[in-house]
């Protein structure tokens, strides 16, 4: 099952973000147990998607990306986990119109001892307001398993008035992330996959 939504790869600025995410972001190992990720799973693949977030143009086109499908899903709040959805939210934000309703809030791993005075969020939730309730995405960088990302959708559904519709992940890794989410009854898209950036 792809996680990639069709209207995406209909987008015709598509084929080049995923050549920039080759060249900035992946290494193919090529063996199964050339890299050990941060869940302590062994594989051939390694993504830094930080490269990309911080480069001119890939940070446009995954805005304009990343934007395209929040705004068909009618996201009215865009956020995740600290570290790779802060700057992600911030191109998401950043590149969507002056005039979008669309905000923005980011997820602290280890909340602080209070929340927000200004926004009466709760302790670790962080930005916008997420007070009256609405619609959120969670973005993420690379999603393997899907496990931080399910723990923020949870934090947001625990603790917030908010309905999370979607988490898109700028790199599906293709190690069971869409099983996962379809478990936990979350819907899951990527900008691209694992076979996207490696088989071309």
């Amino acid at each position: 099952m792809m996680s990639v939504h069709q209207s995406l790869r209909e987008n015709s600025n598509w084929p080049r973000l995923v050549s920039l995410v080759r060249e900035l972001a992946f290494i193919d190992g090529g063996s199964d147990d050339a890299f050990t990720l941060a869940s302590g799973r062994k594989s051939r693949w390694f993504f830094d998607t930080k490269p990309v977030m911080m480069h001119p143009e890939a940070s446009h086109l995954l805005g304009e990306l990343f934007n395209q499908r929040m705004d068909e899903l009618g996201a009215d709040f865009v956020g995740g986990l600290e570290l790779g959805a802060v700057p992600l939210t911030a191109i998401a934000i950043s590149t969507s119109s002056k005039d979008s309703p669309r905000r923005g809030f980011m997820v602290r791993k280890e909340p602080k001892g209070r929340g927000g005075r200004k926004t009466n969020n709760p302790p670790g939730i962080e930005g916008s307001s997420l007070e009256n309730g609405g619609d959120i995405v969670i973005v993420e960088d690379v999603t393997t398993t899907g496990g931080s990302a399910i723990k923020a959708v949870e934090r947001i559904h625990n603790d917030t008035n908010c309905r999370v519709v979607a988490v898109i992940s700028i790199v599906d890794r293709e190690e069971g992330a869409v099983e996962a989410f379809n478990q936990a009854g979350i819907h899951f898209e990527s900008i691209m996959t694992r076979s996207d950036v490696s088989d071309s």
